[in-house]
């Protein structure tokens, strides 16, 4: 493995250490790097002496082709971009995002880099805790953004643009997991939203806390350049209670779990509100597959982009037992595929008690 190169970047009157950058890195991931450390932006970023044949290095010119030195010092120049305040109402110029990543190809580059940036958002992002983390339970991740919710269409009240069912939802997921809101956007932003749509104050569940756009990191890939990412080490870092066997994540962006593939479900985005809520069923089928999760030590022995499947067979299976109640076979085959059906049956198997270990929780 070769050595880092354990730069150094001068701007604004201070130095910043560069390091987990290596000759065969290219500058665009010198950038991410910089702009992790920094703050400032990679297309806002002038480095001064770094020269290739007396211009400006493009981004996809290997460090090792400048011939840098280790412990070389770059001089910066390059602005920060101003906070974006988040007003109360719906803002306007939030982009429309399209996933249009074909995951199973996604390769990251940088591997050091990316997990460097998880090691700094653990020990700086803060978390304002809601709700203290329940001994025994799981780890239900959700995004906000077509998810949640239709940000996009216009409506007189958030319960007009919320998704169907979501409050039954979460009231029922809660009996096994802790609840955990990330979304890419600033946190005024989440918390006016969760106000509005009473989730932030419903009395049948808690939100354990909010991540917000600060916890994602950037990434590159060879195929899709840079983009940002929610990784789940983040909060197993801060919650040891938390752990890749006992979360699973919702997003309508897949790209979004692209370090922790294994946890992740992408949901079909929730989309013309006024038009579509009366045929969205998404979250109710959701909770009947989180209610089958529950019963599992190891969340990742599933495969997420199959859960449709899961829940078909789970209800097949029920709809043959009730044809015949005295088929061994539909008993048995219920058993592997269900976790039941009905909150009264999940509060039973809760009282029970969680199998296996139990990890003590800190929080930061």
């Amino acid at each position: 493995m070769e050595d880092n190169l354990d730069l150094t970047v001068k701007w604004n009157g201070k130095e910043f250490d560069v390091s987990y950058i290596s000759p065969s890195d290219c500058v665009g991931a010198l950038k991410e790097l910089i702009f992790d450390v920094t703050g400032v932006r990679p297309e806002r970023q002038k480095l001064l002496n770094l020269k290739y044949e007396g211009k400006m290095p493009h981004d996809e010119l290997k460090l090792s082709d400048l011939n840098l030195k280790k412990g070389f010092k770059i001089m910066m120049m390059g602005s920060l971009e101003k906070d974006i305040e988040i007003a109360s109402t719906q803002p306007e110029d939030l982009p429309e995002v399209i996933d249009d990543l074909d995951f199973d190809d996604v390769k990251l580059d940088n591997h050091e880099i990316h997990f460097a940036k998880v090691k700094r958002r653990i020990k700086e992002y803060q978390i304002n805790i809601l709700s203290q983390p329940r001994e025994g339970k799981k780890l239900l991740v959700l995004d906000i953004d077509y998810t949640l919710f239709d940000h996009r269409s216009v409506a007189e009240t958030g319960n007009e643009l919320m998704r169907p069912y979501l409050h039954e939802f979460l009231t029922d997921a809660y009996h096994n997991y802790d609840i955990v809101i990330w979304s890419a956007t600033n946190m005024k932003w989440i918390e006016e939203k969760m106000r509005l749509l009473g989730v932030a104050s419903h009395p049948d569940y808690r939100i354990a806390f909010y991540l917000d756009i600060h916890a994602m990191i950037s990434v590159h890939t060879p195929k899709y350049g840079l983009t940002q990412i929610k990784p789940l080490a983040v909060i197993w870092g801060k919650f040891p209670c938390y752990t890749p066997e006992n979360t699973i994540m919702f997003d309508d962006i897949r790209r979004n779990f692209m370090m922790n593939p294994r946890n992740g479900l992408r949901i079909r985005p929730f989309r013309k509100a006024h038009t579509n809520r009366a045929t969205d069923h998404e979250l109710l089928k959701l909770m009947k597959y989180l209610r089958k999760l529950a019963r599992y030590d190891d969340l990742t022995e599933f495969n997420h982009q199959k859960w449709e499947k899961y829940v078909k067979r789970h209800d097949e299976n029920r709809k043959r037992k009730r044809d015949d109640p005295r088929d061994p076979d539909s008993r048995r085959d219920e058993d592997k595929s269900s976790s039941g059906d009905g909150a009264e049956e999940d509060a039973g198997a809760e009282e029970a008690g969680p199998s296996g270990d139990v990890t003590e929780c800190t929080t930061p």
